[in-house]
C-alpha cells in the first residue's frame, strides 16, 4: 500500500513540473517600480472647495431620473430611484459666479428609511491648476445630515492615485436647485 502512494506522488510530481516546464508565460501581468509611474515624490495634501448645483428641473435641469420602480414614487425616500447628472460646479454658491468644473455621474436612493443617497460621480475640473484633471466619489449621502462625508476612491490627471474624503453640506435648496458647498481633501501626487 505504501508502494502505491510513493508511485502516485512521483508520477503527480513528474505531470507537475511538466506542466510547469512546458507552461507559456502570461505577460498581461508585471511588477514595475513605483518610480516608473513618477511615484518617487511626496505626496501633497490639497483642500478645494467648491459649490454643487443639481437642477432637478425646468429649462437648464442638470439632473435627471433615468430609472426607478414602481415603488419608488409611493416611497417617502423615493427608494430604488436612479438620477443622471452633470451638475455645475461653481467657486461660490451662485449659479452665475464662475464654473470651475462638473459633477458627472449617478445618484440613487438607497435607504427605505431616510433620504439617503448611493454617490458615484467624479468631480471633472475644467479651470485653474486642475483643469482636466477629475475624482472620484463612492460612498454615501445622507442628504438631512448637516455635514456628510464621501471617500475619494481615485482620479485622473494631476489627482492619479488620489485618495482622501469631501465634505458636503448643503448651502441653500430653492424650488428646483440644491447647492451644496464641497470640502474636499484628497493626498495625490
Amino acid at each position: 500500500m505504501a508502494k502505491f502512494h510513493f508511485s502516485t506522488l512521483i508520477l503527480i510530481s513528474f505531470i507537475f513540473i511538466t506542466t510547469i516546464s512546458t507552461a507559456k508565460s502570461h505577460s498581461f501581468v508585471q511588477t514595475i517600480s513605483p518610480t516608473t509611474l513618477g511615484l518617487h515624490k511626496p505626496q501633497k495634501l490639497s483642500h478645494i472647495r467648491f459649490y454643487f448645483h443639481d437642477i432637478i428641473g425646468g429649462k437648464n435641469q442638470t439632473a435627471v431620473r433615468v430609472a426607478s420602480s414602481p415603488a419608488s414614487d409611493k416611497s417617502p425616500t423615493g427608494f430604488g430611484s436612479v438620477i443622471m447628472m452633470d451638475d455645475p460646479l461653481t467657486a461660490k454658491p451662485e449659479l452665475d459666479s464662475q464654473i470651475v468644473g462638473r459633477a458627472q455621474g449617478i445618484y440613487a436612493s438607497a435607504s427605505q428609511s431616510e433620504l439617503g443617497f448611493l454617490m458615484v460621480l467624479n468631480f471633472v475640473f475644467t479651470q485653474g491648476k486642475y483643469n482636466g484633471s477629475s475624482l472620484s466619489v463612492l460612498g454615501r449621502n445622507t442628504v438631512e445630515s448637516a455635514v456628510r462625508e464621501m471617500p475619494i476612491v481615485g482620479g485622473s490627471g494631476l489627482f492619479r492615485f488620489a485618495r482622501g474624503y469631501a465634505h458636503a453640506s448643503t448651502h441653500s435648496i430653492i424650488t428646483l436647485e440644491a447647492v451644496v458647498e464641497y470640502n474636499v481633501y484628497v493626498f495625490h501626487y
